[in-house]
C-alpha cells in the first residue's frame, strides 16, 4: 500500500513523490485492478453455478464482496494521486504517456465498478425474490388441505369425464357397427332387386316370342285352308271345263 502524502519535489525529465514515485503507485494500481477483477469474477461465477440454489447464491461471499468494494475505493484513491503526479511532469512526451496510463486505470477501474454494481443489484433482487417465494410458500402451505381438496373434486371430475367419453365413443361404435349391417342388407336388397328385374325382363322377352309365334302359326294354318280352297276351286273348274 502507498502512503499517502502531500509533499512533491518537481525533478527535471519527472516527478516524484515521497513515499512512492508515480511508476510504484500505478504497479500497485495494476495489482489492485488484477485482484479486484478476480474477486468480481469469483462472484459472478458463484452467482450462476448457483442459481439452482438461490438462497445459498443470495448468501455467497459477502467477503469476496467487501474486499472487491474496498480495492475499487483504494483505485480511486491512486487514481487521483496519479492524475496530480503526472501533472508535474515537465517533459510534455512523459505527461501525455502518464496521463494515457492513469486514464486506461481509471477507465478499468470504472468497469470494475459498473460491474460490482450491477451485480450489488440482481443480489438484491434475488434476495427480494427469495424473500417473496417464502412468503408465497407460506401462504400455500397454510392453505394446503384447501387446494388438496379442489384437487380431489377435480380428480373425481376428470375420472367422471372419462367414464362419459369411454360411454360416448362405446356407443359411437355399436352406431357405426348397426350402420354397417345396414349398409350391408341395403347391397344384399340391391342385387336381390336386380335380379329379379333380370327374371322380369327374360319372362316378358319369352311372352312376346310365344306370342309371335302363335300369330305366325295361325297365319300358316289360314295360307293352308286357303291354299286348299283354292286348289279344290282350280280342280273343279278344270274338272268342268274338259267335260264340256
Amino acid at each position: 500500500m502507498v502512503t499517502t502524502t502531500t509533499e512533491f519535489v518537481a525533478r527535471t525529465g519527472g516527478a516524484r513523490r515521497v513515499g512512492g514515485t508515480l511508476p510504484e503507485i500505478h504497479q500497485n494500481s495494476k495489482k489492485l485492478l488484477l485482484e479486484a477483477r478476480a474477486g468480481l469474477e469469483k462472484l459472478e461465477r458463484l452467482e450462476y453455478s448457483s442459481s439452482s440454489l438461490p438462497s445459498s447464491s443470495l448468501e455467497s461471499s459477502p467477503e469476496v464482496f467487501d474486499a472487491v468494494k474496498t480495492d475499487i475505493s483504494h483505485i480511486l484513491s491512486l487514481c487521483a494521486e496519479m492524475d496530480f503526479l503526472w501533472r508535474s511532469y515537465t517533459a510534455k512526451s512523459e505527461r501525455d504517456l502518464w496521463k494515457r496510463k492513469v486514464e486506461q486505470v481509471a477507465e478499468e477501474v470504472d468497469s470494475l465498478k459498473n460491474g460490482l454494481d450491477k451485480y450489488s443489484l440482481r443480489h438484491q433482487r434475488r434476495k427480494q425474490e427469495a424473500q417473496e417465494r417464502a412468503e408465497l410458500l407460506g401462504r400455500t402451505i397454510g392453505e394446503s388441505s384447501h387446494i388438496l381438496s379442489i384437487y380431489d373434486e377435480e380428480a373425481q371430475e376428470r375420472q367422471s369425464v372419462k367414464k362419459s367419453s369411454a360411454m360416448l365413443q362405446e356407443a359411437y361404435e355399436t352406431g357405426v357397427a348397426i350402420l354397417s349391417k345396414y349398409s350391408d342388407q341395403r347391397d344384399h336388397l340391391k342385387r336381390a332387386q336386380r335380379k329379379a328385374l333380370d327374371v322380369l325382363n327374360r319372362l316378358g322377352l319369352s311372352n312376346s316370342v310365344l306370342r309371335l309365334i302363335e300369330r305366325r302359326n295361325r297365319m300358316d294354318r289360314w295360307v293352308k285352308y286357303a291354299g286348299m280352297v283354292i286348289t279344290i276351286i282350280i280342280v273343279i273348274t278344270i274338272w268342268r271345263w274338259t267335260s264340256t
